[in-house]
């Protein structure tokens, strides 16, 4: 009579008989080590290999997207970034009404002349200027709504590329297309920018884009029927932001990107190259006087 054999024992336990085991792998396992799975029972191994596998569920601009809507967290430093640079204007003016008077607010406000000359803190710094809290408020109300929508669509750090993009590209018009002593400042170009954004992304999820068309269409007849509002600013905002939008979610599309890695590859470059245009426009049209 031949002996029986032992009892295979389980991989994680060598001192526990088991008669179980992983349906994956088949290594033998004991009751501690297996987790039900919709087809038998998978070893822990087996599992945490599988959560690594397991593709997480993006957007169309290529943000994780999870269950819970993640806090907008650039959007609120940001407001957070233009309310305290508006504190230090009102400040150093002594008025809040005035803060325009400030040595900040003077030192920043995007001048084209100032530019030439080689005052480049105000092509970004006049982003996070406001003339009057009426200013101000309209502005982080526009940018306090449609900011979180943006930054869940296209992840923070690319949402915060496109602000800035959007930033630059307002202040490339103003310093091209602006008379050379004209005073521009907020963030109003930068905000522009989110509008085509969102629109792009309405626009791949087959979104109805009516109110987000009306809502842009009101602030261009704002834009362009109240006097002192930098008309260049906005246009050059919305054409940026637009076009950098277009870069995150079409062109690796268009491009044929094959993988993820390439499609953010693509999506980077198409910012990028929306910046660096727009420190160019700004660079070659800068009036410059000695």
């Amino acid at each position: 009579m031949n002996p029986q054999p032992p009892a295979p024992t389980c991989f994680r336990h060598p001192d526990r008989a088991t008669g179980l085991g992983c349906t994956r792998c088949g290594r033998p396992a004991c009751p501690e080590c297996l987790t039900p799975a919709a087809v038998g029972q998978h070893c822990v191994e087996c599992v945490q290999q599988g959560r690594k596998d397991t593709r997480a569920a993006r957007t169309v601009a290529g943000a994780t997207q999870t269950a819970q809507v993640p806090r907008p967290l650039v959007t609120y430093a940001l407001i957070g970034i233009n309310v305290l640079v508006f504190a230090a204007t009102a400040f150093q003016a002594h008025s809040v009404m005035n803060n325009k008077y400030s040595s900040l607010f003077l030192d920043w406000v995007l001048v084209p002349a100032a530019v030439g000359n080689g005052d480049w803190v105000r092509v970004i710094g006049s982003g996070f200027l406001h003339i009057g809290p009426i200013h101000l408020l309209a502005n982080m109300f526009a940018l306090y709504v449609i900011g979180p929508y943006c930054e869940a669509a296209f992840g923070r750090a690319r949402y915060l590329s496109l602000y800035m993009a959007a930033l630059l590209g307002g202040s490339a018009a103003v310093t091209a297309l602006s008379g050379p002593m004209t005073a521009s400042a907020g963030a109003s170009g930068a905000i522009f920018g989110l509008f085509g954004a969102v629109a792009i992304v309405m626009l791949r999820t087959r979104q109805n884009l009516t109110q987000i068309l009306m809502l842009l269409v009101i602030n261009l007849i704002i834009t362009f029927s109240v006097p002192g509002i930098s008309v260049w600013a906005h246009l050059g905002g919305l054409l940026a932001g637009t076009v950098a939008a277009v870069g995150f979610i079409y062109l690796p599309r268009w491009l044929g990107a094959r993988n993820q890695k390439t499609a953010y590859g693509i999506g980077w470059g198409a910012v990028a190259a929306v910046a660096i245009a727009a420190i160019l426009v700004t660079a070659l049209a800068a009036p410059t006087y000695y």
